[in-house]
């Protein structure tokens, strides 16, 4: 049987928490996607030939609504494609510097495009002029042909063993995560002078009492991706704040008020 990206194969194991948990919450699949989806406006759309063969061009879009708005010219042959055959995808990676490529959350959306009409043809032009200013010197072109993509599968992958699918319905009333997109700077600061507040919310909150020490690998509004160190190997761990937050400006309080709790045992 050929295995999924739910079975680890041979990988080595990581070594499991020791303790419960206390708050794992997270973004779900679809919150994870509109956040990759707004961070950028550039993708790899998958498109097919006239002859049924696949066929991977760069494109920029707009989002309407967190459905992805493109503008292509029919002179480009995924331009061509798309009018002979509307099934569709689009891959997404977010844009932030890993080490690793395939450390960094992706996602592909994957259903059909179809060509607005009325007030959604203007609504979808203006999402896309939001996404790539550049667009105004060529929307307007005859041979430009603006398509709105019905999405109608989702997946996400945040990195190694980090991945789950979405339903269409979820993603379209997810919202983007507030905090994740800005939280580059607060991360940086955290794993350079609180370090030794990041061990103990991994040893107290996160179920890692053996932590010898813990980074910060992420923030989103509901906690903290922890990468512990400990005897048993290197581990991964989440600790929630007390209450979700609502912008990266609320970010401070919400780590401030899980190092007390870490510190106080909980």
């Amino acid at each position: 049987m050929a295995l999924d990206h739910g079975d680890p194969g041979d990988a080595p194991s990581i070594p499991p928490p020791l303790s419960p948990v206390v708050d794992d919450r997270r973004p779900s699949a679809a919150e994870e996607a509109r956040t990759i989806a707004a961070s950028t406006n550039m993708a790899t759309l998958g498109s097919l030939t006239a002859d049924g063969d696949p066929w991977a061009s760069f494109v920029t879009y707009g989002l309407l609504e967190g459905a992805p708005v493109l503008c292509v010219s029919r002179m480009a042959e995924h331009g061509r494609n798309l009018d002979g055959d509307q099934r569709a995808s689009l891959s997404i990676v977010a844009p932030r510097s890993q080490t690793d490529p395939l450390a960094s959350g992706r996602i592909t959306l994957a259903g059909v495009v179809e060509r607005p009409q009325g007030d959604e043809l203007s609504a979808a032009r203006e999402a896309h002029l939001a996404g790539v200013p550049a667009a105004r010197y060529y929307l307007e072109y005859s041979d430009f042909t603006v398509w709105v993509m019905r999405v109608q599968r989702v997946r996400w992958v945040g990195g190694y063993g980090r991945m789950d699918s979405a339903t269409a319905e979820a993603y379209a009333v997810a919202e983007p995560d507030p905090v994740s997109p800005t939280s580059a700077y607060a991360i940086d600061h955290l794993n350079a002078d609180h370090s030794a507040s990041l061990a103990a919310m991994a040893r107290e909150l996160g179920g890692y009492p053996d932590a010898t020490s813990a980074e910060c690998e992420a923030a989103d509004r509901y906690g903290l991706d922890l990468k512990v160190l400990t005897p048993r190997g290197v581990a991964y761990t989440r600790v929630g704040y007390a209450t979700p937050i609502d912008s990266a400006a609320e970010l401070r309080a919400a780590t401030v008020e899980l190092a007390k709790r870490a510190v106080g045992g909980r």
